[in-house]
């Protein structure tokens, strides 16, 4: 049977999706059903379950829900049934999006309470059903009454499971429910609070920007702190003994589990929060689509590295650049029955089937885990990031006997990953004979097909300073439209893509720099100039080059003073 977003379809209708599927896109003709959810995109599986009932299929269906048809109906059998009401057609039509056309309860619902309309269903992504059920459930933040009203001796002990889309009676939880399902509803990757001189305000970071500040009253801070730190089960007199305190929890969105990884620290005015949400829910990345669609050239190349029997394959860049997504979609091209594949991460982000994954407790918990991960027959490992020298020597001591090991580092650039692993203490030679891939990865805000603007090519300034020769002069481009438009919430940009690096340690490399015969600068120099595989700054100029994105978004992430081809 296949499982596809929450939604478990019969052994029968299994069958027809997988004929549907195959006869959608050849590849799928060898796929078991069991891998459905790992190869096949949200899109073509929702409209491939749209053919086969003669039903249309509208991926985006959340800016067309009517709130009154909603003010009749229970979000919760909504969410459980996959359905949402939208709009009405003349006088006597409904239009119904669902996810599940074989479902008889959006029918058993719905006709008693609109018994005078006609329900006329469309197909849309289990996803989308949410999120029409958010964008009329949901306010846009606390009243400033509301934050007022709060009582600094108010005291709640008791939490245990924390439904952000509840109505409490408690203000506190009233105010940290509000803007944690308002992070959740813009799609928020972080949440930032930060006690200043004369001011405590919140923060989300949307595509990579950190927006407005939100101010909150000063007298709140202890009573926000003391919440957040009940909500991880931690004592409040942490607060002021630890330098730094690390937690998670998981809150409940529309009964949807969200993981919320918790980062605060001591500063000199007070304290500063980070809080990053991880929707598993919306995680169902594959490689060369959506988020991930590389271009050919960056596919085949990650395609090759892919095939290394063992060795280690490192993807680096800053937090938040996606690197952890992107090795989790390699994870899913490389699940198939017959590899074992382990993960050791802190925390789980993304739960794969078929793989093991162990989340890290505590920092004491690494070297036993990766002890006992050699004890357990492995193909393939997955270590979440090399951080120590203890790391990093049980990332090459798993590659030196044989697995495929995949694992992240904070680097700025691919040929610093050899760098710093010789500055946690790794001798060379190791490095050179283990590591086998070096790749860098950005996201790069793409901008919004609504509003973005068209430009007569690249400044002489900008040319000068971004080391762009003179034909970027006229060459037609687009430019985000300051203070963008509603479709884009005012940004100019809507989402973004991911860009790679790929630096590989072929045997020829690996000896060079075993030697001392090239530096991990001259490497990247010498890959750079053969021009063959996909590099920051050409993939940068190629986004730009086909409009998808601006010389700004470009520029932010990718240091674009310099060219070494």
């Amino acid at each position: 049977m296949i499982e596809f977003d929450g939604i478990t379809f019969n052994e029968m209708i299994s069958r027809q999706i997988m004929t549907e599927l195959a006869g959608h896109d050849p590849s799928c003709e060898d796929l078991e059903q069991d891998q459905v959810a790992n190869r096949v995109t949200r899109f073509s599986f929702m409209a491939c379950i749209a053919k086969i009932n003669g039903l249309p299929f509208f991926p985006k269906i959340a800016e067309f829900c009517d709130p009154d048809l909603h003010t009749a109906c229970d979000s919760t059998v909504m969410t459980r049934g996959f359905f949402a009401p939208l709009c009405t057609s003349g006088e006597d039509k409904m239009i119904v999006a669902i996810a599940n056309p074989w479902s008889p309860l959006p029918d058993e619902y719905l006709a008693p309470r609109f018994p005078h309309l006609e329900i006329v269903k469309v197909v849309t992504l289990a996803s989308e059903i949410s999120r029409a059920i958010e964008s009329v459930g949901t306010n846009s933040g606390p009243s400033r009454s509301e934050l007022e009203a709060i009582d600094v001796e108010d005291q709640d002990d008791g939490i245990t499971d924390f439904d952000v889309t509840t109505d409490y009676t408690e203000p506190m939880a009233q105010l940290i429910a509000t803007i944690m399902s308002d992070a959740v509803r813009t799609r928020a990757s972080d949440i930032h609070f930060k006690v200043e001189k004369e001011s405590f305000y919140y923060s989300y970071r949307i595509d990579g920007d950190l927006g407005t500040k939100i101010e909150i009253p000063m007298k709140l801070k202890d009573r926000l702190d003391a919440y957040l730190l009940n909500l991880m089960k931690l004592p409040t007199e942490i607060r002021n003994t630890a330098p730094g305190i690390s937690g998670r929890f998981t809150i409940s969105y529309f009964h949807r589990p969200i993981d919320i990884r918790y980062e605060r620290h001591r500063t000199y005015r007070g304290y500063h929060v980070t809080m990053r949400l991880l929707d598993k829910s919306n995680i169902n990345v594959t490689l060369g689509k959506g988020t991930l669609a590389f271009d050919d050239e960056t596919m085949f190349a990650l395609n090759k590295v892919m095939k290394i029997p063992a060795g280690i394959i490192v993807m680096s860049g800053p937090t938040g650049s996606g690197k952890s997504t992107t090795l989790n979609a390699i994870l899913r091209e490389l699940n198939r029955p017959e590899v074992n594949i382990l993960t050791l991460e802190n925390p789980v982000e993304d739960e794969v089937p078929g793989i093991t994954h162990c989340d890290l407790r505590s920092p004491k918990e690494f070297k036993p885990m990766i002890a006992s991960f050699m004890r357990s027959d492995p193909d393939i490992i997955l270590m979440g990031e090399v951080r120590d020298i203890e790391s990093a020597e049980l990332a090459i001591e798993a590659a030196v006997t044989g697995h495929k090991v995949l694992t992240t580092i904070h680097t700025p650039r691919a040929s610093q990953i050899i760098e710093r692993f010789e500055q946690l203490g790794i001798e060379r030679w190791k490095i050179a004979q283990t590591l086998k891939a070096a790749c860098a990865q950005r996201l790069v805000k793409i901008l919004c097909p609504y509003c973005k603007e068209s430009i007569d090519g690249i400044s002489e300034h900008d040319r000068k300073t971004f080391s762009l020769d003179d034909s970027w002069a006229g060459i037609p481009l687009f430019a985000a439209k300051p203070g963008g438009c509603s479709e884009c919430r005012n940004s100019g940009y809507s989402g973004r893509t991911a860009i790679l690096e790929i630096i590989p340690i072929t045997p020829k490399y690996s000896d060079m720099l075993s030697k001392g015969e090239m530096t991990p600068y001259e490497l990247e120099v010498t890959v750079a100039e053969e021009g063959i595989l996909p590099n920051l700054r050409r993939n940068g100029l190629r986004l730009l080059r086909e409009g998808k994105t601006d010389l700004a978004a470009v520029s932010k992430v990718i240091d674009m003073t310099y060219t070494d081809e």
